[in-house]
């Protein structure tokens, strides 16, 4: 992406002054690069792009205007861009995590032996449930557990909803990106947009 523009709402502005000045400082930053991103997209201004996107809430835009979904680790941030719902989550391939507790908290199925799960099998898990929540616009805390991922059919499957919907799942560099929706395939229908942080 080209050289973004740093220009932030007065609400976004009044929003990151009640966070912590790390909070603030990627807050503000990410609403930059989703304005930016969306005015090439739509080629209008970055101001003219009616954002609603609360610290924790799903980003939403007005209607006819499709649907983005967000994500961000360590040193990086992706904005993916859909004309139906769409869930994304990026995840340092090489981040250092608990990777057996996790697995046996959350990803222990009875067809998958904990042991069988190493530390990158553990992290596309829980990079694809991300991705399937925030499809889902659900949460985290609530909904973990709740999503079955399916490596071998490219599916997550929501078990209280009965519910499959689609995966995408790729390296790109240093990172790990799944992308959650739902029928038809993404080709020339998508927009992403990852930029180094």
């Amino acid at each position: 992406m080209g050289k973004v523009t740093h220009i932030s709402t007065p609400n976004e502005i009044k929003i990151a002054s009640r966070l912590s000045a790390k909070r603030a400082k990627v807050f503000l930053e990410s609403r930059c690069y989703i304005r930016n991103a969306l005015s090439s997209l739509f080629n209008i201004k970055p101001l003219e792009i009616h954002l609603k996107a609360n610290p924790g809430k799903p980003p939403i835009l007005p209607r006819g205007m499709g649907n983005i979904s967000i994500s961000h680790c360590e040193n990086a941030f992706i904005i993916c861009w859909y004309h139906k719902k769409i869930g994304i989550d990026i995840e340092r391939s090489n981040r250092n995590f608990n990777y057996q507790s996790l697995s046996e908290k959350y990803f222990n199925q009875k067809n998958i032996h904990k042991s069988n799960l190493n530390r990158y099998e553990v992290l596309k898990r829980w990079c694809a449930t991300e991705a399937a929540i925030k499809w889902d616009r659900g949460s985290l805390s609530k909904d973990l557990k709740v999503w079955k991922y399916e490596k071998f059919e490219n599916q997550i499957y929501n078990t209280n909803k009965k519910l499959k919907i689609n995966l995408d799942q790729f390296a790109f560099e240093e990172w790990t990106i799944s992308i959650a929706y739902k029928n038809e395939k993404l080709i020339n229908h998508s927009k992403i947009i990852c930029c180094d942080l």
